[in-house]
């Protein structure tokens, strides 16, 4: 049902997404702004599930994105188009609420992992649907087409598959720095403090970034410990 659901609302906001906007921005003449646009369904559902998983690591991150998804949930209620939705809205919203409540009155760690679930189900599904829309079957209505049709030189499959790395990507990005906050180096830092580490200048050439070797010695000595 989620499958099924998740693919028709894909769809029919990917149609009207491309009647609404794309005129309007022909009308403006930016051709830029209709390319970054177009791909906001797929690869924007990737980039929240993403953001999700990055900020499980830590039990103020966990809480900080579980209280926005609470809010963004109340929020959309005044959107919601039928019964259902608002009741699906209600019911994790209070869900969402129960779990910050036990996380910080009654058990740790809870909400590290109801994030962490909530960050994988949008990518994989984002990612899933990618597939399925733009790479597997090619569809005159989807974005990948109208992405098609503002650049003729890349075919929509082929726009699919870069939409399909950059989710795949994200997810992996969003993996790797919720290992950095949960590695012993972080453990009495804040979100920013640990994944700057010794954030430093190198105009010598030899290393640019040097909180690489920070965030990549927290995850080594987390998998050793």
């Amino acid at each position: 049902m989620w499958r099924g659901t998740g693919r028709l609302s894909t769809e029919a906001e990917s149609s009207h997404t491309s009647q609404l906007l794309i005129p309007t921005l022909n009308h403006a003449g930016s051709h830029a702004a209709r390319i970054a646009i177009i791909p906001a369904g797929y690869v924007g559902s990737a980039i929240w599930g993403s953001f999700f998983v990055m900020l499980s690591g830590g039990q103020k991150t966990a809480t900080g994105a579980a209280a926005l998804l609470v809010f963004m949930l109340l929020v959309s209620l005044c959107y919601a188009p039928n019964r259902t939705m608002i009741k699906i809205n209600l019911f994790y919203a209070v869900l969402t609420s129960i779990f910050i409540y036990l996380e910080w009155m009654v058990f740790s760690p809870i909400l590290n992992y109801i994030v962490l679930w909530y960050g994988v189900f949008v990518n994989v599904h984002a990612i899933y649907d990618t597939y399925q829309d733009t790479i597997r079957r090619t569809v005159q209505r989807s974005d990948a087409y109208a992405c098609y049709e503002q650049c003729p030189c890349c075919l929509p499959k082929c726009v699919g598959i870069q939409w399909g790395i950059v989710n795949i990507s994200l997810q992996i990005l969003g993996a790797w720095i919720a290992l950095v906050q949960m590695s012993d180096g972080c453990e009495n830092k804040g979100w920013w403090e640990c994944m700057a580490g010794d954030f430093a200048w190198d105009f010598n050439g030899d290393e640019i970034w040097r909180w690489k070797d920070d965030a990549m010695h927290n995850v080594e000595d987390l998998f050793n410990n």
